[in-house]
């Protein structure tokens, strides 16, 4: 950074500011885990001197603290694998069932925005299109922060919700469903071709809030790339250039994410292994009545605090899933 063209190439400049930054963070928070540690042996000294039952209270509760936190660090450096410090891509899309998986919808928006939001990162709409009476009919996210995909990719499946229905008069019992889907943000300068003759490109006036511009102008931006039928919109800017770029950019990050599953797919078919989740598979259930538990299929983490969990305290199925991959990979 202190050599003289340092920001002769302003974007590899932020890149490597923004990498310095993350490691920056590990090393300071290695420091504050070996300071309480070191705090730890001290008060333990101290309390077998004075031999103060009081002390030692204090002290399991420092350390029941250390081990939660060496925990969370361990995990941010498992997170390893070459896009997963990258923004995440989060996309939401109901199933069938009209307002009930719509409005189940609205709620995974609000609780992934709570989580991001927690967690110090940024969320951008990139798409987003309401219900016909609540809820989403679908919505695309950015969320930026380093290791937002590492996390995230946790959540990619179908989440499904049993309830008491606010929308039936009768009060009957409804189960709605929607899928996550979630990919890395894949900038530039990752090897992915796309060719000006395989995307069609539209454009259409956009939806939902922001104003009287744009409602009037055609700025939001629809590509499909015809060889895979992938579809991206975008339509969060006013510039219909700025939403083309950005559609781009989600069109680069499934593409890439697609020829990683294809890859992933590869090695199962050469080991001749079958996948225990399959992709789109239910992976966690949400049960509000006749009883309260959210629990994750993949790993058994379960929670009765569905509350907690809607308001976006849903790292320890985060952690359980990455952590059972982990030991996957390592056997």
């Amino acid at each position: 950074m202190a050599a003289p063209d340092f920001w002769d190439d302003s974007d590899a400049a932020q890149k490597l500011i923004a990498d310095m930054n993350a490691i920056k963070s590990f090393v300071d928070e290695y420091n504050k885990l070996q300071a309480e540690n070191d705090d730890i042996v001290v008060m333990i000294e101290l309390a077998e001197e004075e031999a103060d039952e009081s002390l030692f209270v204090e002290i399991e509760a420092s350390v029941a603290r250390l081990i939660k936190s060496l925990d969370d660090f361990q995990l941010q450096l498992l997170l390893s694998e070459p896009y997963d410090k990258l923004n995440a891509i989060l996309e939401l899309h109901p199933g069938a069932g009209g307002t009930e998986s719509q409005d189940w919808g609205q709620m995974l928006l609000r609780m992934y925005t709570r989580w991001a939001e927690k967690r110090g990162f940024k969320v951008e709409v990139m798409d987003y299109l309401p219900g016909d009476e609540a809820g989403i009919k679908s919505v695309t996210l950015l969320i930026k922060g380093y290791n937002a995909y590492g996390y995230l990719k946790a959540e990619k499946g179908v989440h499904r919700l049993v309830r008491i229905s606010p929308f039936d008069s009768s009060g009957r019992r409804h189960t709605s469903f929607v899928s996550c889907d979630v990919v890395p943000e894949i900038t530039e300068d990752v090897d992915v071709e796309i060719r000006t003759e395989d995307l069609k490109i539209d454009t259409y006036r956009a939806s939902g809030a922001g104003g009287q511009h744009i409602n009037t102008t055609d700025s939001a931006v629809r590509i499909t790339h015809l060889p895979s039928g992938i579809v991206v919109t975008c339509q969060n800017e006013r510039s219909q250039i700025k939403n083309r770029d950005q559609a781009m950019t989600m069109l680069r990050s499934k593409l890439y994410e697609k020829k990683i599953e294809e890859q992933k797919k590869q090695l199962d078919e050469i080991r001749g292994e079958q996948s225990e989740i399959a992709w789109g598979s239910q992976i966690r259930s949400y049960v509000f009545h006749p009883y309260s538990m959210v629990k994750d299929h993949r790993t058994s983490v379960e929670t009765g605090n569905t509350g907690a969990v809607m308001d976006g305290e849903i790292d320890p199925f985060i952690d359980g899933y990455l952590r059972s991959q982990i030991k996957l990979e390592s056997e």
